[in-house]
């Protein structure tokens, strides 16, 4: 049986069996065990441990054949952002994270082109920057924003090496759902030239973000500079 900790069981087992293929517990091509085995072992019923396998499906974790069962999957050679995923579960161990900027709160307006709505405008919004590094090179600079409501104490979480979206997840059990990005394409300037460790006019994608949870109410608002020169971006919708 799972221990106690505020989440419904179904997605208290999809983040155990995350981890586990995540940290390479599982590798592409194991089989998971099977619903029953799972059923049995944790104490669920089966419509609860066939609603966990369903989200490791759509979230790109593993593959069902019929006969067969649950069939992990090998890790992606890109980088998954395009599909509004978490880059922290593409990329796993290679990727880290600098604070550039820690969680503040901060009044706002707009939110990188998008409108926000009078309630998220009135909360104010808590507001990040962070460089993101796959083998220690910077290949990601992210601006974030949220709007400040109902996430207690969200200012003193560690954000460095961590997924936000996993701790939205984990901590207030807010969910991505789906949301609308822009991309541009453009030349680094100055501060990117410096975070990036690149000369001025490289290249450099642009991805404006307003992300939707389960919250009503609730989006997630970022803007994404990419290095993307040894990296292939890719997503799935």
């Amino acid at each position: 049986m799972f221990e106690e900790s505020g989440l419904p069981l179904y997605k208290s087992l999809y983040e155990k069996l995350r981890r586990q293929i995540e940290e390479g517990i599982y590798r592409s091509g194991d089989l998971l065990p099977s619903e029953n085995e799972l059923s049995a072992l944790y104490g669920l019923a089966r419509s609860t441990v066939r609603n966990a396998l369903d989200r490791l499906v759509n979230d790109g974790f593993i593959v069902k054949q019929q006969g067969r069962g649950s069939i992990v999957k090998g890790k992606a050679k890109g980088v998954g952002i395009l599909s509004l995923k978490s880059t922290s579960s593409a990329l796993g161990g290679n990727l880290s994270t600098r604070l550039i900027v820690k969680p503040e709160i901060r009044s706002w307006k707009e939110a990188f082109g998008y409108t926000i709505s009078q309630n998220e405008r009135d909360a104010g919004c808590i507001y990040f920057e962070r460089l993101r590094l796959i083998n220690n090179r910077p290949v990601f600079f992210d601006i974030t924003m949220l709007p400040n409501i109902n996430l207690p104490r969200f200012t003193m979480h560690k954000l460095e090496n961590a997924s936000l979206f996993d701790l939205l997840r984990t901590a207030y059990q807010i969910e991505v759902t789906g949301g609308v990005q822009h991309l541009y394409a453009l030349k680094a300037n100055k501060e990117l030239q410096e975070y990036f460790q690149v000369k001025a006019g490289h290249p450099v994608l642009q991805l404006n973000r307003k992300i939707e949870t389960n919250r009503p109410g609730m989006h997630i608002y970022s803007k994404v500079f990419c290095n993307t020169q040894e990296y292939a971006l890719f997503g799935t919708f």
